[in-house]
């Protein structure tokens, strides 16, 4: 169940536990847990889920692979300036600037697309908008060249994979193969750079910046990424929402649908969740798919109903010290995309819909295939063309 918890409804139970998991499932005790460091702490956060083996690590060490706290695992006094240099290249007037360059991005990356669709092709909206369009601009963002989208999006996927996934000891060395190689192109990477990872690099050595340049890549274009094409799924099945705000269809999609299902914690000290005690040392699961459908949080929970209240105030970029950096970033490319790119979705019909991979954190779909809906349709059909 935890390795698939975007196809399990909310529980009734706010907290209980699974597969050697305390799980919390409402809003109120996830936002504790998030929020209370001193109770919970972080460090657990890229643990590899599925202990790996001997032979993984020594082809992980051979690439001078380390993961040292630097943001999400961080609960030492590095975190606050480490994030501070970060959140300075974060800053909404940054990223709301970035917003005609953008959309001038995604034009044109759906123009391509439209193209061939025209021309009665199948189109993989997961590879050719969704994994395009957030390394583009985080590479934007950093000022840092980060190479072909789908040569980082293996990476990021094997990445996922390897730390929130339970591949086999075989499976864990081929993905030590993709990862090792990448995170030395990053530490080169970090290097030469300037901007943020530069000063994080000359305050807190290249180790340090190297672990946060990865998590950085990985969490900043792979989880919008993931989102992107669970929403413009959603959006074709009910293609009635495409008539409604962006914005609002957004934070509707970010409440039932983020690519983060779920986040790590550990017990710091004996405590209690609900009622239900909780030893010191105890991994907690905080089931953020499970706080968004909250009955307490919107009046209608189960459904997407854009501008709703209370649709703003889900979980999908955690809160507290740890907050995603990058909340407003997401914004921006999925309410980009939806204006750039639904009049297209209207036209489309869906060939094979996106399949995740199990993972305890990421949803991981893809692809997500789509053609252009013949000229033809019943009347009346929620797919004729306008």
């Amino acid at each position: 169940m935890l390795f698939d918890l975007w196809r399990h409804d909310r529980p009734d139970t706010d907290v209980f536990r699974r597969e050697g998991q305390v799980v919390v499932a409402s809003h109120r005790l996830a936002r504790h847990v998030l929020t209370d460091n001193e109770a919970f702490s972080p460090v657990n956060a890229l643990d590899a889920i599925t202990p790996l083996s001997p032979t993984t690590l020594r082809e992980l060490a051979r690439h001078r692979f380390r993961l040292p706290p630097t943001l999400a695992n961080n609960a030492g006094p590095s975190h606050e300036p480490i994030r501070a240099v970060f959140a300075e290249t974060f800053h909404p007037v940054r990223v709301a600037e970035l917003r005609p360059w953008l959309a001038g991005v995604v034009r044109r990356t759906v123009a391509r697309a439209t193209w061939d669709l025209r021309q009665g092709g199948v189109v993989d909206l997961d590879a050719v908008v969704s994994s395009e369009v957030p390394p583009a601009a985080l590479g934007r963002l950093f000022g840092l060249d980060l190479g072909p989208a789908a040569e980082l999006k293996v990476f990021s996927r094997a990445a996922l994979e390897l730390f929130w996934g339970r591949p086999s000891p075989a499976r864990q060395l081929d993905l030590a193969r993709v990862v090792g190689p990448h995170h030395r192109r990053l530490r080169a990477m970090v290097a030469r750079a300037d901007g943020a990872v530069g000063a994080v690099r000359d305050a807190e050595g290249e180790d340090r910046a190297t672990a946060a340049l990865f998590f950085l890549l990985v969490a900043g274009q792979e989880t919008t990424s993931q989102f992107l094409t669970v929403l413009l799924h959603r959006l074709l099945s009910e293609p009635s929402l495409l008539d409604d705000d962006p914005a609002a269809v957004v934070e509707e999609g970010l409440r039932l649908h983020s690519s983060i299902t779920s986040w790590r914690r550990v017990a710091a000290a004996d405590t209690d969740l609900g009622g239900v005690p909780v030893r010191r040392g105890e991994p907690v699961l905080v089931w953020l798919g499970a706080a968004g459908s909250d009955p307490t949080v919107v009046e209608h929970p189960g459904r997407m109903a854009p501008g709703q209240r209370g649709s703003r105030r889900h979980l999908a970029f955690g809160a507290g010290a740890h907050r995603c950096l990058g909340s407003q970033l997401t914004r921006l490319e999925a309410e980009v995309v939806l204006a750039e790119l639904g009049p297209a979705l209207r036209r489309c019909r869906v060939v094979a819909p996106p399949v995740s991979d199990d993972n305890l954190s990421f949803r991981m779909p893809g692809p997500f295939l789509v053609a252009w809906e013949p000229a033809t349709c019943a009347p009346g059909s929620p797919r004729a063309l306008r």
